[in-house]
């Protein structure tokens, strides 16, 4: 009896470890290649000089091209635009399951090198994804400017 018991508990255990349905849904909405549309800042008002995940200012990435593969969770974008560092860079990205019950998630971003390497000391970036579509997906990452907080909002669309 206590084999069958512990035998039960272990797989109610792998299984509860699993990706929920809304995250795995998820990842296969993200697959493929976004366009980074436009950069905004709700709710602020005034010219903001932000960067972007430590790399090019927001500018550069208007227009930017994304491709997310969600089989190992792997990816790219290339930067755009004049004044801008050209060139393809490299991250891994993962849903964080906290949020995923209430139907809204954050995902972890973090910037690696051309074989999947950490570039940041294995730091990354927690974004909340408030919207995905299949042709439409918005991020917002909040960050802290004079002491309050700063949200800075990013609007793809699927190509």
């Amino acid at each position: 009896m206590k084999k069958m018991i512990f035998i039960l508990t272990t797989i109610l255990l792998i299984v509860s470890c699993g990706p929920t349905k809304v995250a795995t849904e998820a990842r296969k909405t993200f697959k493929g290649d976004w366009m980074l549309n436009n950069v905004t800042y709700p709710n602020s008002q005034g010219t903001f000089d932000v960067t972007l995940f430590n790399d090019a200012s927001a500018a550069c990435f208007k227009g930017s091209n994304w491709s997310f593969v969600s089989n190992n969770n792997t990816g790219t974008y290339s930067t755009a635009g004049a004044n801008c560092t050209a060139g393809e860079r490299y991250f891994v990205w993962s849903i964080d399951e906290e949020n995923t019950p209430s139907g809204t998630f954050d995902f972890l971003l973090k910037p690696t090198d051309n074989k999947w390497k950490s570039t940041t000391g294995n730091q990354g970036f927690r974004i909340n994804l408030v919207s995905l579509t299949e042709t439409t997906m918005t991020w917002e990452q909040t960050v802290t400017l004079e002491g309050s907080p700063f949200v800075i909002r990013m609007n793809f669309t699927k190509l």
